[in-house]
């Protein structure tokens, strides 16, 4: 998890954004994270104002990370069914859920403008990278023209996170793959 030489800011942050991802906000004390971090409280709060500080800067590293692997993915291909399906069927741990989506389960984050807004700003980015990608699809020709490019996108991204949760519930990676699988089929179902 750490480098030779990570500073202690640097593990704060990664930390918290393992805890989080793990235990959710609630579940995570600002003492788990000095102790999987190795750092002490005074360092935690020199570098941060507290936990929702800290919680906030590794949710939106988070963030970032998550955007970069799916602008990665969404960004190969030679079709928008190509990108779209790559995005779909990119290698994840279904069982592990989705850093970000994480948040949107819990009470205090959904309850703090501040903590939710890392996790709105990333599904919108999301949905709004997914709806452009459709909307070329639609103006190639490669789509319907029936596809309401801001429709599909937000259902793309709930098979993806509903998915998960499918997952998790049930103990395996069937339902997240069966959920993947459909979505892929009705995209390529609605080739113009």
């Amino acid at each position: 998890m750490y480098t030779p030489g990570m500073d202690t800011v640097e593990r704060l942050i990664a930390s918290t954004q393992e805890l989080l991802w793990e235990r959710g906000y609630v579940g995570t004390s600002p003492k788990a994270i000095q102790e999987r971090a190795g750092a002490g409280q005074g360092s935690m709060y020199h570098h941060f104002r507290g936990k929702p500080d800290l919680a906030v800067t590794a949710m939106r590293r988070s963030a970032a990370e998550l955007r970069a692997q799916a602008d990665a993915v969404l960004g190969e291909g030679d079709s928008a069914v190509a990108r779209l399906g790559g995005y779909l069927e990119r290698e994840r741990d279904p069982l592990r859920g989705c850093r970000v989506g994480r948040m949107a389960m819990d009470p205090e984050v959904i309850g703090s403008e501040e903590l939710r807004r890392p996790v709105d700003e990333t599904f919108t980015w999301l949905r709004d990278r997914l709806a452009g990608i459709v909307a070329e699809g639609v103006a190639t020709g490669e789509l319907s023209a029936e596809l309401d490019p801001s429709d599909t996108a937000a259902a793309v991204a709930a098979v993806v996170q509903g998915g998960y949760v499918l997952a998790r519930a049930a103990g395996s990676r069937e339902p997240f793959d069966r959920a993947v699988r459909g979505a892929a089929a009705l995209l390529a179902a609605a080739r113009a």
